[in-house]
């Protein structure tokens, strides 16, 4: 899911192991120790007020950052095909860096003309360069959340959403206030609910398997997550609305719509860029749809509206702000992060499967048969897998900042100054395997984050728009779902395992990311 960002209400854990190695109706350095606990009221400090000052002082080397954007319009479009269709985006950046040998340069980032009036971009490849994207004192964020362009607000009721607020605007405090209050009521509906849909997910799957001998995992991974998602934060079945089993073929459309300009669906270069970013694609396409689950949302969503009125939202307003938080960030990173945790465990092989089963049943049984944060928190081998799953592959692969003030951008060998006004923008993927950070780092080390040596890294995990060290507040930009995902992927791994000694996978590669085939499920048998 290009640029997104996962945002839904924190669970606010502190982490450490316990070992050391047209509008609707109106109708994360200091690793602390996971104590799981939803009670706590998440921080609401505020940045403090931007200073206006010289960049700071450095003992690097300062560099004329290299690279350059070629001539308008031609340069951006020259750019756009390189990074879809010539070279593909890993290499687009990677040619780009071995060319200028520095990890920051200049370059065009898409979707360009005619969708974006001004595409140019300091790219920023590596870990030590990449954390100013979360400095709200250096960088501002208004309207950033997709990049060099902004979807149409016909897409969320006509309002501008949580995700696309700078923290110095007044109504970013107030709705990501509203989203932490959100989860810490339902806190205790997440771990039950999660076990009910899921449950239904691994018996759909091992039916498809006893009768055609393989099952895809995606339709109805989707189906299972959407269905968590209303059930535990909003107490409703879906199966028992209008939306039926229908939310998640609506929701990929209206993401759809959002995202096109940064997709390929895999056509004919030229077809696929001219229907793609050339002009919009209209939201009159799915507003039948998200009529639907807005009114779904609305209905269901009661006792967080009242919250909302009572701290200056109104209740139309915080409902696009819910399902946009619900589907977008939420549903839409599950989308993207359960499948490919999956692939990743599924290709490590059965010596880790037997090794997460043993730690997950053991932990288990310990604590009479039951599944909880605290139960959790002893299970080092199953949280080090989903940081490095975040790792490897982070839900949230690009992200965006423009330089308040003047600065001075460090990479490991040298400083690069930027002026005031100009983007800044990092590829996550690269950052987070930043060899001079982390050894192996194209490869997927499942206890990388095992023990005091391993939690150190933790805060060069950034999925979430700040380290995986640090926690949301109202006046910083970390995902404000950033514990809620860990939390969930967590409970992934501990069903998965629970269940399974074992299981085989095929990873087919699709435009819109990896399609999963369950091949094998081999039950538990100890």
């Amino acid at each position: 899911m290009a640029s997104t960002s996962l945002a839904f209400p924190s669970l606010q854990p502190k982490f450490q192991s316990s070992r050391k190695s047209s509008k609707p109706s109106t109708r994360r350095f200091i690793v602390r120790p996971i104590t799981a606990s939803v009670s706590e009221k998440p921080s609401v400090s505020v940045p403090p007020a931007t200073v206006v000052a010289q960049p700071e002082p450095t003992k690097l080397p300062i560099k004329k950052i290299p690279g350059n954007y070629g001539l308008p319009f031609v340069g951006p479009i020259r750019d756009r095909f390189d990074y879809f269709y010539n070279q593909g985006r890993d290499e687009y950046f990677k040619s780009r860096a071995q060319k200028y040998q520095s990890t920051v340069f200049r370059a065009n980032m898409p979707p360009g003309p005619l969708i974006a009036s001004n595409p140019n971009v300091v790219v920023l490849l590596d870990g030590k360069s990449f954390p100013v994207l979360f400095d709200v004192t250096k960088v501002e964020k208004k309207d950033l959340f997709t990049g060099t362009f902004m979807p149409s607000t016909e897409l969320t009721g006509g309002y501008r959403v949580l995700s696309y607020l700078d923290p110095s605007e007044p109504n970013h405090g107030k709705l990501k206030r509203l989203l932490f209050f959100h989860l810490k009521a339902r806190r205790d509906h997440i771990i039950p609910e999660f076990h009910s849909s899921y449950t239904e997910l691994f018996e759909g799957l091992e039916n498809e398997l006893a009768t055609k001998g393989k099952a895809a995992f995606g339709e109805p991974s989707d189906l299972a997550a959407f269905n968590f998602l209303a059930r535990s934060l909003y107490g409703t079945n879906p199966v028992d609305t209008k939306l039926g089993l229908d939310a998640p073929k609506m929701i990929a459309k209206w993401l759809f719509l959002q995202l096109s300009p940064l997709f390929s669906l895999g056509l004919p270069k030229h077809l696929d860029d001219l229907l793609l970013r050339t002009v919009r694609l209209p939201p009159a396409l799915v507003k039948a749809d998200y009529q639907k689950l807005y009114d779904f949302f609305y209905a269901s969503s009661g006792f967080v509206l009242d919250e909302a009125e009572r701290i200056g939202i109104s209740r139309e307003e915080a409902c696009h702000n819910l399902l946009f938080a619900t589907c977008f960030n939420s549903f839409g990173g599950m989308k993207f992060l359960f499948p490919n945790m999956v692939k990743l465990i599924g290709r490590a092989g059965v010596k880790l499967h037997t090794q997460l089963a043993e730690e997950i049943r053991s932990v288990i049984r310990s604590n009479g048969g039951n599944i909880t944060m605290a139960a959790m928190e002893q299970m080092p081998l199953m949280k080090s897998v989903v940081y490095e799953s975040l790792r490897i592959e982070p839900p949230v692969a690009l992200q965006y900042g423009k330089a308040k003030k003047d600065l001075v951008i460090e990479s490991h060998d040298a400083a690069f100054r930027v002026k005031e006004g100009e983007m800044i923008f990092g590829y996550q993927p690269f950052a987070t395997k930043d060899p001079k950070i982390f050894e192996r780092a194209e490869e997927f080390v499942a206890d990388r984050f095992v023990g005091e040596e391993g939690e150190k890294l933790l805060k060069h995990v950034l999925w979430s728009n700040g380290p995986e060290s640090e926690s949301p507040s109202v006046g910083n930009k970390q995902c404000a779902g950033k514990d809620f995902v860990v939390l969930v992927s967590r409970l992934l791994v501990v069903e998965l395992f629970r269940r399974y000694d074992s299981f085989e996978i095929e990873v087919d590669s699709t435009p819109l990311g990896a399609a999963l085939t369950v091949t094998s499920l081999k039950k538990a048998s100890f």
